[in-house]
């Protein structure tokens, strides 16, 4: 992939393309303040889960692993498929996920 270019996506808008696999697109009806803050629980909780990895902490490990999990849902990249979800569902879905991230804090 050329650093300058965005990834390839597929024809449905659904997935980008990257290294010949698919990955889900964030949903796109995420209001971009919600998704930044998203965002950020989810570099959060990835860099903790390299420093638990680090570390030889399994119970720290798999707390920022089910964060990491959480941001994703919240996002629309894991769980029930974005596109098949009512913008009901969707808005619940990143509001519920951001409200727990929230409440959890930085670990």
């Amino acid at each position: 992939m050329d650093e300058h270019r965005p990834p390839r996506t597929t024809p449905d808008g659904h997935y980008v393309v990257i290294g010949g696999r698919r990955w889900r697109v964030t949903d796109p009806s995420l209001p971009e303040e919600a998704a930044a803050r998203l965002r950020r629980h989810l570099m959060a909780a990835r860099r903790a889960v390299r420093s638990a990895t680090s570390e030889g902490d399994q119970r720290a490990e798999r707390s920022a692993r089910a964060r990491v999990h959480r941001a994703k849902v919240a996002l629309g990249e894991r769980g029930a498929p974005w596109w098949e979800q009512s913008g009901a569902e969707r808005r619940r879905r990143w509001q519920d996920g951001l409200a727990r991230l929230d409440a959890d804090g930085p670990r």
